[in-house]
């Protein structure tokens, strides 16, 4: 049995879902199933479950928007944007009775999600993957101490994360999860191989610190950061709220390789409560998310779009 599992890429929640799915799948359709692990992406170029994707014999879709298409067979998402329209959640939820379909959007991760219903409802244990499980809600839910703690790359799984937010293509995919399946999570964050990736990513993270530094403005509760002056390889989440601790909402317009991107988010260290939807927002524009934290892609020649959007954006969340 051939399985495609399309999961999030470059996201390590879309990898450990991928991850406990795959443990999943194999309890119950045996070891002998063989996965082929795709990258899906919201940018321009970036891969998305089309039918041509979902070629296996069973084919999920994981941490990402729902594919209307009869050959999907599993699916597992916790976003609130994950319908287009009236007509995707209605066929959702015919095929809610095969008992494959789930989408829990109050869940701070996808892969607590699968890892929910593995156990509660396929009787599937995970012994082995509960660190796996436990990082990847954290990181997806921002569930760390302080914005300090949030950018701690003492931390090997802190370091794997990034590899993975950097590198998450279908290759990386394939080399992990089989890794992660049979060996502890810090294990293989802490390879060779791991760990060189991840030395060409430390000087880019310190650039976009220091780009950061020199180019916010708060506006209000609001930080703005325009960083389309020239290309990104990366976005660093949590930069803003550790140099604006006080700020309550960010939002960064960045020139990437194949998108311009805004990433919205909110600051959960701020002291003040988020008073939006930030999926709601994005999604008015093409983007999506969850409540506290959003995204919107333009293509990368469409600077002068995405600026505006974003100051459109930043303008409704300084009230």
């Amino acid at each position: 049995m051939h399985v495609v599992v399309a999961t999030h890429g470059h996201c390590f929640d879309g990898l450990a879902s991928a991850v406990v799915f795959t443990r999943l799948v194999r309890k119950i359709e045996g070891e002998k199933a063989a996965f082929t692990y795709r990258a899906c992406g919201y940018g321009e170029g970036q891969l998305t479950p089309t039918d041509d994707v979902l070629s296996g014999d069973q084919n999920a879709v994981l941490d990402y928007r729902f594919a209307p298409t009869d050959r999907l067979t599993w699916y597992f998402d916790h976003h609130r944007t994950a319908f287009a329209d009236a007509s995707e959640r209605e066929m959702f939820a015919r095929r809610e009775s095969t008992g494959r379909f789930f989408y829990e959007p109050a869940y701070t991760s996808c892969t607590k999600l699968v890892c929910e219903v593995a156990q509660d409802k396929f009787g599937v244990g995970l012994t082995g993957l509960e660190d796996l499980v436990h990082w990847a809600d954290v990181i997806d839910s921002a569930a760390f101490k302080n914005p300090e703690e949030a950018l701690d790359r003492s931390n090997p799984v802190m370091r794997l994360a990034a590899v993975v937010e950097r590198y998450g293509d279908d290759k990386l995919l394939s080399e992990l999860v089989p890794k992660l399946l049979e060996r502890p999570l810090t294990e293989i964050a802490r390879l060779p191989e791991m760990e060189k990736r991840y030395g060409k990513i430390a000087a880019q993270h310190e650039r976009f610190v220091e780009r950061v530094r020199a180019r916010a403005v708060q506006k209000g509760r609001v930080v703005m950061v325009d960083l389309t002056d020239e290309a990104l390889e990366m976005i660093g989440k949590f930069v803003t709220y550790a140099l604006y601790p006080h700020a309550v909402y960010s939002v960064i317009v960045g020139l990437m390789k194949n998108a311009t991107k805004i990433s919205v988010g909110y600051n959960p260290w701020s002291g003040l409560p988020c008073d939006v939807d930030i999926s709601a927002i994005c999604a008015r524009y093409g983007g999506g998310g969850h409540p506290f934290v959003g995204a919107v892609q333009f293509g990368r020649q469409e600077i002068a779009r995405a600026r505006e959007v974003a100051l459109e954006i930043a303008t409704e969340l300084a009230g």
